[in-house]
């Protein structure tokens, strides 16, 4: 029997040559698919799209670990890369300005991010501002954040330098080929429909920028992104500037007090703005090429200048920058891009198109890295990288409307440059979803914030009485945000009486039929084969062994399991693998939870059922589809704050009626309703993983602490070989407690060990039953417990001491019994 011979690469079609069609085929190529073709609408090597227009600035660092990330690799590559005999990226730094005590506190902020994620910056002054911008005026500025590494990206020579190395390894370029069609059979695509022509593919990526919407309907493919118009101007002939022999020589400058930034242009400055109203532009409306040219405009993406949008932003410009005063506007426009509701890219292959992806709502600044994110995940299957953030599936159903799309892209246009809080939730549309309890919520005084498009309660009003008991440090003002002392009186409620907490928001599935058990125990890592009632708490892993999420699957029948899941994500992924047989439907919105927990928990519930609540005979970890009251319940014995109780799951149309049953039957033992604020602190105690905040899938269980969910000797599942190769780790998910009882973290501050940063916070809050805010961070192995450390908040290093976990109850006796 012959050999097989080496495997034909797959048919790839690209949609769009902007710098991420253009990145994308490179990486593509580089990993020996070398069967894509690249088409456009427009003319090469500028088409007309975003990226033709792009002032290309690149400021790498963001509050968003993945973005920055992708910023980094598009530097790395584009430095690398010559066009012409001309670099494709010009590394003349960033300068980020403050004007107000409140930008400059923010600064130190975004400084604290570069340590986090290993981009190197500092903190100025004024006169180092001016020495680094001589045409600043140094008397407004109060400092600035210096970032040598960052610059200015040449797009379009980038892609045309990455199209000549993937024609060189056998990609073609078409320009001038306009699409009109998605071709599919049996839920795949087969192929790409232009007006010259129809090209078979296996793989098709829309990199269409703000055209992604029109080819996503071509596809059948809902790709949630606004394009909008951005104003950017060109100065004439600065004598500040005369002389200049390079395009650019001084960093690259944002004004964010007043939404704008600079570049230079060698004797002239461009500048642009987010200063203006929302200027929404219908990707369907956009012309084509000719048809722009034929309307006076230079290029699809070029709309015309607004002077009056403008005037605002050209008076802060003057008063930033005196030498502007005598200056003019020589050339200005309105230039197209994206933005999704939540300002992050749109990536990943569509469930319902298999093979149809999306490379949508990316800027130049992370090109390369999303190309290569993407590239990997076509090739090897995952990417490298963590992207959750970016998932094409993490928005919610009823995130997805044109309404709010449309709303929430425009509010993030808004938002691009202002000061936002971690917990700082957009104001509009709002409410979307409520739970049944809503109007119980509000009637305590509920100050909400959003997740998920659901209004979530963070501490109760009517709790406001017991908050003098708690004695909780102050808080400085930017901790304080989004936050009440009235937490800790409902933490401490919580550890001595009884509190109820809407747990509705928790993503809820049913999975049902004849193999359900042997398909959920394949796809997961702890053993799922017990008896009806039990509830087992495990992970969806990746076939690296990454942490994809943790999920919580109570088997309520022999082939009916309830799964408590984190993301729409996880929901698209079990759909994906699931075989015929087995039924799996999100049953969220449908549904309704309370969690009632405390040491009083039992007093409460256990007079409202039929069914025997004690320990012996409704243990830990175990479920039971019993009655409260006249309300019909699912009970499961779990606790994620560390105390005794059930989370109870009813119908959304009795959850009301379960409610005020709980309500009223526990006003003889204190009961109060306790928000997400109070649950963050007490789950930190008892040191609970958060998924997507505390660990990801660029994280195995074992460096995560969450070993104790794998059963190696179970059979196979997804990720285990990977597993079995798996070394000791060499960083792990660590607990701190801060030295002084009354500082406080948030989150994703640069944690030094011997003076130099060595990781990162992850998740982190005040523990009111410890006296200390608990924060956990990856960090090296072999920290021992005691082991002092620094965390970074706001400039300042605030001694924390490595602690061991767990930090409350180490025995669990607080919840078995």
């Amino acid at each position: 029997m012959s050999a097989p011979g080496p495997r034909t690469p797959p048919r790839v079609v690209v949609i769009g040559a902007g710098v991420v069609g253009c990145s994308l085929a490179d990486e593509l190529t580089a990993r020996g698919w070398t069967d894509v073709t690249v088409l456009e609408q427009g003319p090469l090597p500028a088409p007309g799209g975003s990226t033709s227009h792009a002032p290309g600035l690149v400021f790498r660092t963001s509050p968003s670990r993945t973005l920055t990330a992708f910023a980094r690799y598009t530097v790395e590559k584009f430095t690398a890369l010559t066009w012409d005999g001309a670099p494709c990226f010009q590394r003349v730094g960033g300068l980020e300005l403050a004007t107000t005590p409140e930008r400059l506190a923010d600064l130190h902020r975004r400084a604290g991010y570069a340590a986090s994620w290993g981009v190197r910056g500092e903190i100025v002054d004024a006169a180092r501002c001016r020495e680094l911008w001589p045409l600043l005026d140094e008397s407004v500025v109060l400092g600035g954040f210096h970032t040598p590494g960052d610059g200015l990206a040449r797009a379009v020579p980038a892609c045309r330098a990455q199209l000549d190395r993937a024609t060189a390894r056998g990609a073609r370029v078409l320009d001038r080929h306009t699409v009109t069609g998605i071709e599919r059979q049996d839920g795949r695509v087969t192929g790409v429909v232009t007006d010259r022509g129809t090209f078979p593919a296996d793989h098709v990526v829309s990199a269409a920028g703000f055209w992604g919407p029109v080819v996503g309907r071509m596809a059948g493919v809902d790709v949630p992104l606004q394009p909008l118009a951005h104003q950017y101007a060109r100065t004439g002939p600065l004598p500040a500037l005369g002389g200049a022999t390079r395009e650019a020589s001084r960093p690259i400058l944002r004004f964010q007090d007043r939404d704008l930034y600079f570049r230079e242009h060698g004797d002239r400055l461009g500048i642009g703005s987010y200063a203006h109203r929302p200027l929404p532009v219908d990707p369907f409306a956009v012309p084509g090429y000719d048809a722009s040219r034929a309307r006076n405009m230079d290029m699809p993406s070029s709309y015309p200048f607004t002077p009056r949008d403008w005037a605002p932003s050209w008076e802060d410009c003057r008063e930033l920058m005196p030498a502007l005063r005598d200056a003019s506007v020589e050339t200005a426009f309105n230039g197209v891009f994206s933005f999704t509701p939540d300002g992050m890219p749109v990536l990943g292959e569509s469930r319902h198109l298999r093979g149809f992806w999306l490379a949508e709502a990316v800027w130049v600044t992370h090109s390369a890295g999303v190309a290569r994110a993407v590239a990997e995940w076509m090739v090897d299957g995952r990417p490298s990288l963590d992207v959750h953030e970016c998932d094409l599936t993490r928005f919610e159903e009823a995130q997805r409307s044109p309404a709010y799309v449309r709303e929430r892209g425009a509010q993030q246009f808004a938002e691009v440059y202002d000061v936002i809080h971690p917990l700082q939730p957009m104001e509009r549309p709002r409410p979307l979803r409520v739970s049944p309890f809503h109007a119980r919520q509000r009637e305590l005084g509920a100050y909400f914030l959003e997740g998920g498009g659901w209004e979530r309660p963070h501490w109760y009003e009517a709790n406001a009485g017991l908050a003098d008991e708690a004695r909780v440090p102050g808080r400085d003002a930017w901790s304080a945000r989004h936050w009440s002392p009235v937490a800790a009186a409902e933490a401490r409620a919580t550890r001595e009486r009884v509190a109820l907490y809407d747990m509705t928001p928790l993503r809820r599935l049913e999975v049902a039929g004849p193999g359900a058990l042997a398909f959920l125990d394949r796809m997961t890592s702890n053993n799922l084969r017990k008896k009806p009632g039990a509830v087992t708490y495990t992970l969806l892993l990746d076939e690296s062994g990454g942490i994809r999420s943790d999920l919580t699957v109570a088997r309520l029948a022999p082939d009916r399991f309830q799964v408590g899941a984190n993301s729409p994500a996880d929901l698209d992924h079990l759909l994906r693998h699931a075989p015929d047989g087995v039924h799996i439907r999100d049953i969220t919105s449908g549904t309704c939870c309370v969690g009632v927990w405390g040491p009083l928990a039992r007093d409460l519930v256990q007079p409202l059922t039929p069914d025997d609540f004690s320990h012996e005979a409704f243990g830990y970890f175990r479920a039971r589809e019993t009655y409260v009251g006249h309300v019909p319940v699912t009970a499961l014995r779990l606790s994620y704050v560390g105390e005794l109780g059930w989370e109870l799951y009813t119908t959304a149309d009795l959850g009301l009626r379960l409610w005020d049953t709980l309500w009223e039957a526990g006003r003889d033992l204190g009961v109060i309703a306790a928000g997400r604020s109070a649950f963050n602190s007490l789950r930190l105690e008892k040191g609970y993983r958060a998924w997507g905040t505390d660990m990801t899938a660029e994280d195995n269980p074992y460096e995560a602490g969450v070993g104790f969910a794998v059963r190696m000797d179970k059979g196979d599942f997804t990720g285990r070989a990977a597993l079995a190769r798996a070394g000791e780790p060499g960083r792990r998910l660590t607990p701190l407690l801060l030295d002084d009882p009354a500082a406080v973290v948030l989150g994703k501050e640069p944690v030094h060990v011997d003076g130099a940063p060595a990781g990162y916070v992850t998740s982190a809050a005040y523990g009111y039953t410890l006296g200390r805010c608990v924060a956990y961070a990856w960090l090296p192995a072999g920290l021992a417990p005691g082991t002092g450390v620094h965390v970074e908040y706001f400039g300042e290093k605030v001694p924390a001491t490595v602690a061991e976990e767990p930090l409350f109850d180490p025995g669990m006796t607080r919840i078995r019994r």
